[in-house]
């Protein structure tokens, strides 16, 4: 009986442990955020409190798995529908190398060391910070890494709005303010920023926008 019962809450476990992933979406382990991080944590320790101790209520420890899930898929749709959210749980990439200078401060913000950056760009293949144009910490703690081309220049594009939202560090990465991102937007036909779901500039100048919900 003992069995049963240990067979039971195992299973229970695996399908809202494997729930809970589903509604995550397609993403890898590195790219997971804190949150994400937090409650996986707090799943392996109410799973062991299941499986463990089958003299227990199984509901002590479905309910608090339950809520977990909840709290999850809420998160989900509210970074959906909310940049500021998102931003606030999972954070800000951070440009830490632009044009082959180390940024140390905002390397000190994020508590990032050159031990760390020097790794990251070996991972990447790269000796010299001078062969790097930009060199962005994720908020996953990945570090994305544009090389210069021979003319100077690299494939990396500023983000200038996102969700319909203008992204103000982007303006002030390239030094521009919102009334000029409003004119590059009616330019193209747009009567407002919440029509453009993603609008990116790369180093040449060339602005790429996409419609907001635009079927392809």
């Amino acid at each position: 009986m003992l069995v049963l019962s240990i067979i039971f809450r195992t299973l229970i476990t695996y399908f809202i442990i494997l729930l809970v992933f589903r509604f995550m979406g397609k993403r890898e382990i590195g790219e997971l955020s804190v949150m994400d991080l937090v409650v996986f944590i707090m799943l392996a320790e109410i799973a062991v409190f299941l499986i463990e101790q089958p003299d227990k209520e199984i509901w002590k420890a479905v309910v608090p798995m339950g809520v977990l899930l909840a709290i999850q898929i809420g998160s989900a749709v509210i970074s959906l529908k909310n940049q500021r959210f998102r931003n606030w749980f999972d954070g800000r990439p951070s440009i830490i190398i632009k044009h082959g200078k180390v940024d140390e401060h905002e390397m000190r913000k994020q508590r990032y060391n050159f031990n760390d950056l020097l790794l990251q760009l070996r991972e990447h293949g790269i000796q010299q910070v001078g062969d790097v144009a930009y060199a962005i910490l994720e908020p996953s703690g990945k570090l994305s890494v544009f090389e210069r081309n021979d003319d100077g220049s690299s494939g990396y594009a500023v983000v200038l709005i996102a969700d319909g939202e203008v992204q103000y560090s982007g303006l002030h990465t390239i030094r521009k303010n919102k009334q000029w991102l409003m004119n590059e937007v009616r330019k193209r036909g747009f009567h407002s920023l919440r029509e453009v779901s993603l609008c990116t500039i790369n180093e040449e100048g060339n602005i790429q926008m996409d419609k907001n919900n635009e079927i392809t």
